[in-house]
């Protein structure tokens, strides 16, 4: 048993295996039944729970929730995903199952690949479950699977702490672990509670176990309990069912259009995430095509700088790289190299800042793991003089051939060089005024419009929102005039792999410089820096700064630096509802765009969120209004 780790690693489980059947060595009972544990899962869960019925009456557009109090090794996720595909085979009808599951001690990869072998008929399923997998670190992991159609909410934690801390409602649940001699009466009492606020008149209800005080549990929270029997040798089982007066109707997803302004990074994600559930888009930007700001530059990188201390900030930030990792695969190649990421200990300020990070917390080696300055340079491919970390999962993008991949979907409508002036609520509608006098209505409106936002956004009088560009010149370097890593090097600058000959290097970080063209200086201070980073790169004496390319982008940054997606709020001044806001991304928008768009997405479409409460505060809209000082 390993007891001594840090956060965010989680303990795994400790499995022992009995004739290719695992068993829990913490607690001694088995992951599933040894005479047919598929079987059991479809009596007990799926069965008990009417789902096969219920997912085939589902309308359109419509989602369907499952909470599960314990993940073990997937079986009772993909025999539910499996039935699903059999009710619901047309994957263009936009219904989406939610699964939600908490697992405080969670299989390692080999073993959840090795327990899954045993059922070749959800082969297909357990191969995309496994490429999906996140790394055990402590929290909440949305993974996107079968194209959409299937969205896993994976806890990995004590299962107290994720139902206080998501938000979701439960059309059925799968309960596990409620044995006696496991739980005590305190945690019981809390569990139940708990599933009794996240469930509504009609959720639904199973357990394998039988016993009197769970289900007088369970009736007390005012589940209408019964016994009926149980699967093989188990005489009895529970089902439990909370009472309506009617029959309860799935909610679905509004098909009226949404308007998104910004066709960057932000809003490029999100128009895809929404088409994809099923939503109508319209995506307007004032450029002539998608990526023209800050998402425009050849190459990016996506990485994050993991604080020191693993607490709300740095849990969004690991999340966050986690998800856009997972999010990015299927375009491998296409405009997403996964090389992986060195992020290097260049100054005496960061080797502290490693030092103590590397002391106080513990990562799984699959996410990031130290190395030494010769291990770095291996990894390199060129001499490295110093030590750093590194994310093998990480690499670049072609950031503005990713916007434009991402927005070819039929429900998504571009309308390009259409600058937005105005937002105004009228007769009932949103109305987006362009300079051109051309306009848009909508119910709901994004705007993701970068640091150009707090043009658009709604402000109460006397107040103002919180938001900067940041200048940054990047600078691109021939091929034959360095010598280029086989892997991206971040540290005071950052340096990408060779493609079509050129690499993009910078970025500079101008708070007080509002030129939008590339200077020689801003190429020499690049230049000059990245020399300092890597010595052995060898940049030829023949690149001078004043015949280099580059490009200048304005980033947004917030007062906190902290990325915002959420709802206007709403307030006396600003009554009605509908705008949200998505930006304040600054320099690591390839990283937060796909996980915030999935959240607001989720918020959108009132569905489970993917992000829990704590670390949805971290990004809420609220805190970047501000009153006015007057003189």
């Amino acid at each position: 048993m390993i007891n001594d780790l840090r956060p965010p690693a989680m303990e795994p489980a400790e499995l022992i295996w009995r004739d290719g059947v695992p068993e829990s060595a913490r607690f001694g009972d088995v992951y599933f039944s040894r005479d047919d544990g598929l079987a059991e899962t479809r009596y007990v869960f799926i069965e008990r729970n009417g789902l096969p019925g219920r997912f085939a009456k589902l309308d359109r557009n419509s989602h369907f929730v499952i909470a599960e109090t314990g993940f073990g090794t997937g079986l009772n996720f993909l025999a539910t995903w499996a039935e699903w595909l059999a009710q619901r085979p047309d994957d263009q009808d936009h219904a989406i199952l939610h699964f939600i599951s908490v697992e405080r001690y969670p299989l390692a990869l080999a073993d959840l690949e090795k327990a899954l072998e045993s059922w070749p008929g959800l082969q297909p399923l357990a191969r995309e479950l496994i490429e999906n997998y996140p790394p055990l670190i402590k929290g909440t992991h949305r993974l996107v699977l079968g194209g959409g159609a299937i969205r896993l909410t994976l806890c990995f934690g004590d299962v107290l702490d994720a139902w206080n801390e998501l938000e979701f409602v439960a059309d059925a649940w799968f309960l596990d672990g409620f044995a006696p001699s496991l739980n005590p009466d305190m945690w019981l009492e809390k569990a139940i509670h708990q599933i009794r606020a996240h469930s509504q008149p009609g959720t639904t209800l199973a357990t394998f176990t039988s016993v009197g005080r769970v289900r007088r549990a369970l009736a007390d929270e005012g589940f209408e309990m019964a016994k009926v029997p149980g699967f093989g040798r188990k005489r009895e089982m529970l089902t439990g069912r909370l009472p309506t007066s009617e029959e309860v109707t799935a909610p679905t997803v509004g098909t009226d259009p949404i308007v998104i302004i910004g066709a960057g990074i932000a809003g490029a994600a999100l128009a895809r995430n929404l088409a994809e559930r099923g939503v109508p888009v319209v995506l307007a930007d004032q450029a002539s095509g998608p990526g023209a700001g800050a998402s425009g530059n050849d190459q990016g990188a996506l990485y994050v700088k993991l604080g020191v201390e693993y607490n709300d900030q740095t849990e969004l930030a690991a999340t966050a790289l986690c998800f856009s990792q997972r999010f990015y695969q299927r375009w491998q190649g296409e405009f997403w190299y996964p090389c992986g990421l060195l992020q290097l200990a260049a100054t005496d300020q960061e080797q502290d800042r490693q030092k103590r990070f590397l002391e106080r917390s513990s990562y799984p080696e699959n996410l990031l793991a130290a190395v030494s300055p010769t291990e770095a340079s291996r990894i390199a491919g060129i001499p490295v003089q110093c030590e750093g970390l590194w994310f093998p999962g990480s690499g670049w993008l072609q950031p503005a051939r990713a916007c434009k991949t991402l927005i070819e979907h039929p429900l998504i409508r571009t309308i390009f060089g259409f600058k937005a002036d105005t937002l105004r609520w009228t007769d009932n509608h949103w109305v987006i005024q362009a300079s051109d006098g051309r306009s848009l209505r909508a119910a709901k409106v994004v705007v993701a419009a970068g640091h150009e936002s707090t043009a658009l956004a709604p402000v109460p009088k006397g107040q103002s929102l919180r938001l900067k560009p940041i200048r940054g010149q990047v600078t691109r370097i021939p091929a034959d005039g360095c010598r280029f890593p086989d892997v991206v090097i971040c540290g005071t600058k950052y340096l990408n792999p060779a493609y079509d000959g050129s690499a993009i290097t910078g970025a500079t970080f101008d708070l007080r410089n509002d030129n939008p063209e590339p200077t020689p200086e801003g190429h020499q201070e690049n230049l000059d820096q990245l020399r300092e980073l890597l010595p052995s790169i060898n940049i030829s004496e023949h690149i001078q700064a004043e015949h280099l390319e580059g490009r200048v982008a304005f980033r947004c940054a917030t007062h906190d630096y902290q990325p915002v997606a959420g709802p206007c709020p709403d307030n006396n001044e600003i009554s009605r509802t509908g705008v949200y806001l998505l930006t304040g991304f600054g320099s690591k928008g390839l990283v937060w765009a796909p996980l915030l768009a999935e959240y607001l997405a989720d918020r959108i479409c009132q569905q489970p969120a993917c992000l829990n409460t704590r670390l949805a505060r971290r990004v809420e809209t609220g805190r970047l209004y501000r009153n006015q000082l007057t003189v």
